[in-house]
């Protein structure tokens, strides 16, 4: 059985800001207060369905993937991680700046890097490293969820190692906004939602802060319970 609360290290947008209203909006869900958001009227209007066709990813509220949820091991608690995600942002180091765009990935929407960030796959690598002494072992029935058989052999062994398939050099930057599509709705929604997002003018985002995420039981969708800038180094992005 899984094991709760379940905690991730996300990046998250800064509360309020033009990103994290978008994606609150069109998740309909708020991961900083726990609250529902109504939907863009024109979104449901277009797309009477929206509410199922982003089910999976309201669970998880609006966030890109630094550590993946995970259970605490023997010994650890919260206020450990909270205190560790406090130390590892403190560290100063390059601030990835990325041009975030609207793509499918693996038949979902995501707000994504347009290109590969160095600075991006090491501060996801240092979060995977850094954090893993916090991680509980991978349940038998945690690790039949992500279906190793459809996994290639490389994520197999990050899944045994790290417990998450997709880190170091299979990691990829990506703020999902839809569940998994179908062929004929993907372009449309794709298009839409690159609209949106076009409208509220980003055209450069600082990957700038870390959220602790908790989820208190397997019903429970996941909060927002702590966030930490990170400090950046020589005082500039990168």
């Amino acid at each position: 059985m899984a094991q709760f609360p379940r905690y991730a290290i996300y990046y998250a947008a800064d509360r309020g800001s033009a990103l994290d209203r978008f994606g609150g909006e069109h998740l309909g869900y708020d991961a900083w207060t726990g609250e529902d958001l109504p939907f863009p009227a024109a979104v449901e209007q277009a797309w009477p369905d929206w509410r199922e066709l982003t089910r999976d990813p309201r669970k998880y509220g609006f966030h890109a993937t630094l550590k993946a949820p995970m259970a605490l091991a023997d010994g650890k608690a919260e206020p450990d991680l909270m205190a560790a995600c406090a130390r590892f942002a403190a560290t100063p180091r390059p601030i990835p700046l990325i041009i975030p765009v609207v793509r499918s990935i693996s038949g979902f929407t995501a707000v994504v890097a347009a290109a590969r960030s160095a600075e991006l796959d090491r501060l996801a690598a240092d979060c995977v490293r850094d954090f893993d002494p916090f991680r509980a072992p991978l349940t038998a029935e945690d690790r039949a969820r992500r279906k190793p058989e459809k996994l290639t052999p490389r994520q197999c062994d990050h899944l045994d190692r790290w417990g998450y398939p997709y880190v170091m050099e299979e990691f990829r930057f990506h703020m999902t906004l839809t569940g998994r599509l179908d062929a004929e709705q993907r372009e449309a929604v794709r298009v839409m939602l690159a609209d949106r997002f076009t409208a509220i003018g980003l055209s450069q985002l600082a990957i700038d802060r870390l959220a602790l995420f908790r989820q208190d039981d397997a019903a429970a969708r996941f909060e927002i319970i702590a966030h930490c800038p990170l400090a950046p180094q020589d005082g500039a992005a990168s």
